[in-house]
C-alpha cells in the first residue's frame, strides 16, 4: 500500500510540473511570424492589386470593394472587430477629406480588426498601413502593388499571426488594434481623423507600427533587397529603437538601414506616413519601408515586379516589433523630446 501511494504521489507531482510547464512555457515571436507566409501574401496582394479594384482611389467603388475584401479575410480568420466599435468600418465624411484642399473626394472609412489583450487589454498597439492608391489616370489603373498594397496584405497576416497565437493559448498581453487607414495619398487624412477620434485614447495608445511600400528594393540596395529602412523608431523612445534593434538581431532577419531616419533629410519621409498622426500626438512610431523606385506612383506598380521574399521577411519583422511591444512587462517609456 506504501508503495501504491508514493507510486500515486511521484506521477502526481510529474503531471503538475509538467502542465507547469506547458502554462509557462516561454512563447517567442518566432513561433508565430512563421505562419505569415509567401503564399498567403502572394494570393491577398494579387487580388487587392489587381484591376478589379480600379486603383483603390480614396472613397471610390473600387476601394470599397478591396475594403470588403480585406473585412472578408478577417471574418474568416475569427478577427472581429474593436470593442466599442459597431463595424469593421470607422466611417469619414467627405467634408472632412475635402477640408484642406478640395479634391472632391468621397466618403470614405478607415477598416479596423481587433484582437484584444489576455492581461493590460486597456492598452493598445496600433499596427497602420494605408489602403488607399491614385486611382485610375487617363484609362490606366495605377494599382499600387507595393504602394501600400505590401503594407495593407501585411497587416492582415500580422492580424491572422495574432490570432493563431491567441487561439493557442498565447494571446498578446496587449491589445493589437490593426488600422487600415484611408486618404493618406490626400494628406494623411484616414490617421489624422483616427488621431482626432480616436477609438481607444491616445493616453492609452503605446505605439504605432506603421508599414507603407514593403515588397521592392530602391537603387541604394540593387543587389541586396534584405534590408529594410526604419524612421522614427528613436524619436520619442529608447525602448522602441532597442526593440527593434534587438528583435531584429534575434531572429536575424534583416540588414536594418537608417538613411532617411534623420529629420534633416530633403526626403521628408518622416512625414509622409501615417506613423506621424500617432508620433505628432508624443505616440512612440516606427516607421518600415523599402525606399523609392522607378514605379513609384505610376501605373507600372504592379504584382509582377514584387520581390515576395523581401515582403514575408519584412512583414514577419514587423510582427516580431509588435509580439515583443504587445507582449513586454511594462509599455515602452515615452523619454525623447523630439522637439515636434
Amino acid at each position: 500500500m506504501k508503495k501504491t501511494i508514493a507510486l500515486l504521489l511521484s506521477v502526481g507531482i510529474f503531471l503538475n510540473c509538467t502542465s507547469q510547464k506547458s502554462i509557462t512555457k516561454n512563447v517567442d515571436s518566432s513561433d508565430y511570424f512563421k505562419a505569415i507566409t509567401t503564399e498567403s501574401l502572394t494570393t491577398n496582394l494579387t487580388i487587392i492589386a489587381s484591376d478589379e479594384m480600379e486603383g483603390r482611389e480614396t472613397g471610390s467603388e473600387g476601394q470599397k470593394k478591396a475594403g470588403r475584401y480585406i473585412i472578408d479575410f478577417y471574418k474568416k480568420n475569427g478577427i472581429g472587430f474593436p470593442k466599442g466599435a459597431t463595424s469593421y468600418y470607422q466611417p469619414i465624411p467627405a467634408s472632412y477629406l475635402n477640408a484642406k484642399y478640395n479634391e472632391n473626394l468621397k466618403d470614405s472609412e478607415n477598416i479596423w480588426a481587433f484582437i484584444e489583450g489576455s492581461e493590460k487589454p486597456e492598452e493598445i498597439v496600433v499596427i497602420s498601413a494605408h489602403y488607399d492608391h491614385v486611382g485610375v489616370k487617363n484609362g490606366q489603373v495605377y494599382n499600387g502593388a507595393d504602394d501600400d498594397g505590401s503594407g495593407t496584405v501585411a497587416i492582415m497576416e500580422i492580424a491572422a499571426a495574432f490570432q493563431k497565437a491567441k487561439n493557442e493559448g498565447h494571446g498578446p498581453k496587449r491589445s493589437i488594434l490593426i488600422l487600415h487607414v484611408t486618404g493618406e495619398e490626400h494628406g494623411l487624412h484616414g490617421s489624422r481623423y483616427y488621431s482626432e477620434n480616436p477609438l481607444f485614447p491616445l493616453a492609452n495608445t503605446v505605439a504605432d507600427v506603421n508599414i507603407d511600400m514593403i515588397g521592392r528594393r530602391d537603387e541604394f540596395h540593387k543587389d541586396n533587397n534584405n534590408y529594410v529602412y526604419l524612421i522614427g523608431s528613436d524619436y520619442l523612445s529608447t525602448d522602441l529603437y532597442k526593440v527593434c534593434e534587438e528583435v531584429n538581431k534575434k531572429n536575424n532577419l534583416l540588414t536594418i538601414d537608417y538613411k532617411y531616419n534623420d529629420k534633416k533629410d530633403p526626403n521628408r519621409f518622416y512625414y509622409r506616413s501615417d506613423h506621424y498622426n500617432f508620433a505628432k500626438n508624443g505616440i512612440p512610431s516606427v516607421f518600415l519601408f523599402n525606399g523609392v523606385h522607378a514605379d513609384y506612383h505610376k501605373a507600372t506598380d504592379e504584382v509582377s515586379k514584387i520581390e515576395f521574399d523581401a515582403l514575408t521577411k519584412r512583414t514577419q519583422f514587423a510582427f516580431a516589433i509588435a509580439w515583443e511591444i504587445a507582449n513586454r512587462k511594462d509599455r515602452l517609456t515615452v523619454d525623447i523630446n523630439d522637439g515636434e
